[in-house]
């Protein structure tokens, strides 16, 4: 492995850092959701064991939603501290999606128990916390924390996409969690925007729902 080069299995690595460094307190931060076109951007912070064990875990794209859905009840059983957060649709579409990304990771640090005096946040943009931020590139994918908040945002946004799935039916939720699939378009092109739907997402939705009414009519 070249020097530098991040490590495709998450570790303790980062934490162990920052606690040599001073920090006490260390949580990871990630988010899910930010590319939908539906449903509220959701963030988790985590705060674990030095150490702790959880098999399995990992960057929650790399896993499966059963697999998934494992890992969560392990998280928030074994976490010393941990927070799942949002930010609305509406919020969403005042603030635009980074911003209103900003300020649901904020709520979640702000949101555990005992206040964290260091951050390790999954990206390359600080979201503006009031405490050390560290922000790592692919960090799901190399922190303990932050894979671990990972899933804990993932799972939790896609069990509310489910929720409004039973609640917007016709939308078909359930398929597609509100990504941009052709399903989707296809849904909205037949009932238009629902209240979960972030109308600045949809800015091009006539351009999309022409294109696939083109290819219908070449079959």
């Amino acid at each position: 492995m070249a020097k530098n080069q991040p490590k495709t299995v998450p570790s303790y690595e980062l934490e162990q850092s920052a606690r040599a460094a001073g920090a006490s307190i260390i949580c990871g931060i990630d988010e899910a959701g930010r590319g939908p076109l539906a449903g509220p951007v959701y963030a988790a912070a985590v705060v674990l064991p030095d150490g702790l064990d959880i098999p399995g875990l990992n960057d929650s794209k790399k896993l499966t939603p059963k697999k998934r859905d494992i890992l969560f009840d392990l998280i928030r059983e074994q976490a010393e501290d941990y927070c799942v957060a949002s930010a609305s649709v509406e919020e969403i579409d005042t603030l635009n999606i980074l911003q209103a990304t900003f300020l649901a990771m904020r709520r979640a640090a702000e949101g555990l128990h005992n206040p964290p005096d260091y951050a390790l946040v999954d990206g390359n943009k600080d979201p503006g916390l009031l405490i050390a931020t560290e922000t790592v590139i692919k960090g799901d994918a190399r922190s303990m924390s932050v894979a671990a908040a990972s899933i804990l945002a993932k799972v939790s946004r896609d069990r509310y996409m489910l929720e409004m799935a039973e609640q917007y039916p016709e939308y078909q939720f359930e398929k597609h969690k509100g990504y941009g699939t052709k399903l989707h378009y296809q849904m909205l092109a037949n009932y238009g925007p629902s209240p979960i739907h972030r109308r600045t997402f949809l800015r091009n939705l006539e351009e999309h729902v022409a294109r696939l009414q083109q290819e219908e009519s070449k079959r």
